[in-house]
């Protein structure tokens, strides 16, 4: 399936100013946002896509010059598109290359030695993934949430062990404490051995003397938990926070890890963009003309802002230290305010008049 063109989907010519993009990419994200209604979480990802790859200048020469496949974005497997599309773990750099029981691995263990089902490191829970919905404001401020999760959690009667209290382990008598079995494998080669992890201890070496009778000698009891997870301030939309050794807990081994991944609300009236947050004020042509002073709407409350005589619409103002925290020091982005001079629609005889007169005076050089 082809992709859109990027200046299409942004909907802006292939000479567009950087300035141009950057807008563009504002009014379509806050109209598409999938937290908004009416959004269109496909036509979000394709903007933030073109977005990422234009507002760069060295991608956006990339992409004139070669088009999807220039920024590794194949768009059908053609000339310069990536030979392994679609093919999981061939894909560039994230190159995750699993086998799996039963293949490749395993054929490369008959043949040097090391069994495909043979011990692979120490012994460790699952990971857990759960999702977090914030608002605009808990993001930028940080928060504290409570999460309740249902998973494998220590064995409260043997602690993890999986031993009956009051017993110990005891040596494994299927492998000698050694835990691994060896086996003798029929190859076109001739005879191989084999080391495989030993089926009765499962590579521990000891089995115990008499296993739990509450978890019968699994270590573990699936319970629901909660825990108070702390976010930070800035973190952004679509960010995964690592726990360590807070996920599923497994018998006689270390805890796998949990992994918050965070989605952020929409908000009625900002809109994200880094560090930055993006505003937009509604004043009349005769303030514009004139000057005057508003009030702006911040993360931190109303700030009153000063807008000079004869600002004209699409002019941006900067209040410094009211946008996003720095994830890694105490610096703030800052709150951009875009300005637009409303025209008046319905003018009464009067001001048609005085308007009239003013831009007579104007052709006349009098102003």
């Amino acid at each position: 399936m082809s992709k859109r063109d990027y200046y299409e989907t942004l909907g802006v010519n292939k000479d567009a100013s950087a300035d141009e993009i950057k807008k563009a990419f504002r009014k379509a994200a806050v109209k598409h946002h999938p937290d908004k209604e009416g959004g269109d979480e496909t036509k979000f990802k394709e903007i933030n896509e073109a977005y990422e790859v234009l507002k760069d200048q060295q991608k956006r020469q990339r992409y004139d010059q070669f088009g999807h496949a220039g920024v590794g974005g194949s768009s059908g497997g053609g000339a310069g598109g990536n030979p392994f599309e679609g093919f999981g773990g061939f894909g560039g750099q994230n190159g995750n290359f699993d086998f799996g029981d039963g293949g490749l691995g395993d054929i490369f263990g008959q043949f040097f030695g090391n069994a495909g089902g043979g011990q692979r490191g120490p012994r460790r829970g699952r990971d857990v993934e759960v999702s977090l919905t914030l608002t605009f404001e808990q993001a930028v401020f940080g928060t504290e949430e409570k999460i309740e999760i249902t998973m494998d959690d220590e064995c409260t009667h043997c602690k993890g062990s999986t031993v009956e209290p009051g017993h110990s382990m005891k040596t494994c008598p299927t492998c000698q404490g050694a835990g691994q079995q060896t086996r003798i494998m029929n190859t076109i080669f001739g005879q191989m051995q084999q080391a495989v992890t030993c089926e009765t201890c499962k590579g521990r070496g000891k089995v115990p003397e008499k296993v739990c009778t509450v978890c019968n000698g699994k270590g573990t009891e699936r319970r629901k938990q909660e825990m108070t997870v702390k976010i930070p301030a800035g973190i952004d939309d679509g960010s995964t926070i690592r726990l360590k050794e807070r996920g599923e807990a497994i018998g006689d081994g270390a805890r796998g890890d949990l992994y918050i991944h965070v989605r952020v609300k929409a908000h009625q009236k900002f809109t994200r963009e880094g560090d930055i947050i993006l505003s937009e004020e509604h004043i009349s042509m005769i303030d514009a003309a004139l000057g005057t002073e508003i009030d702006i709407e911040t993360v931190d409350g109303k700030v009153t802002m000063k807008v000079p005589a004869g600002t004209q619409g699409g002019t941006d103002f900067k209040l410094s230290k009211h946008g996003i925290p720095h994830l890694r020091s105490d610096a703030r982005g800052p709150h951009i305010v875009s300005i637009i001079v409303d025209t008046p629609t319905k003018l009464s005889k009067k001001q048609k008049e005085l308007l009239e007169q003013f831009n007579g005076a104007k052709k006349r050089g009098l102003f």
